[in-house]
């Protein structure tokens, strides 16, 4: 059985939390059936929490509920994820464009840092998964808006549904860091228009790769 601590945020929370990285891991298969009875008996909890969990991971687009049925983790079809890829890509351009316009000295320094991280990191998927979002998060962040922050979050949650289908592609690791190297260079040129179009290639190349 799996402890669960009630703190410090709410038990649905955390069990939203654990399953929400079991289906990132793909310990639990897009497509799959949540078997909400064994899931509640190994972590030891009611069902209750469980069904509140479900409906978080519900409004994230990583579950889907189907009435008197259950729920099951999400497909994403091929249209799905032109749709996520389009709206990261207007997101994202849009504050790499803000960044580059408007960075501090030492907010270029923390994303040139975490992209010479990057750069290490192309043997181990996983952290390169990892540094990766931890880039482009922190780049939003550096935009400040916190709205669509939110929305990117959120749309990220549902890509990483498919992510092990795109950057394991033979070569898009490389070209990958290719973009982003191109990227870096037009943040600290201070090249707005570069920027926002160097973001828009990464996610259309991107898009190509996952598809």
């Amino acid at each position: 059985m799996v402890a669960l601590s009630l703190a410090p945020r709410a038990l649905y929370e955390e069990v939203a939390e654990i399953l929400r990285q079991r289906i990132f891991k793909r310990e639990l298969e897009p497509g799959t059936w949540i078997d909400e009875l064994k899931i509640a008996e190994e972590y030891g909890i009611s069902r209750t929490p469980l069904r509140e969990a479900l409906k978080v991971l519900a409004a994230e687009g990583l579950v889907t509920m189907k009435v008197r049925r259950g729920a099951y983790v999400t497909e994403v079809s091929e249209q799905d994820l032109r749709d996520v890829y389009h709206l990261l890509s207007l997101l994202e351009s849009d504050a790499a464009g803000v960044v580059a316009a408007m960075a501090t000295e030492a907010q270029l320094k923390e994303l040139q840092t975490l992209h010479q991280q990057l750069e290490k990191a192309t043997a181990h998927t996983d952290k390169f998964f990892e540094i990766n979002e931890r880039f482009h998060m922190r780049l939003l962040e550096i935009a400040n808006n916190r709205w669509r922050n939110q929305m990117v979050a959120d749309l990220r949650k549902v890509m990483k549904l498919n992510r092990h289908n795109s950057l394991l592609k033979s070569g898009r690791i490389k070209e990958s860091l290719a973009e982003h190297r191109a990227l870096m260079e037009a943040l600290e040129a201070k090249n707005a228009k570069v920027a926002v179009q160097r973001m828009r290639e990464h996610f259309s190349n991107g898009l190509e790769a996952a598809a």
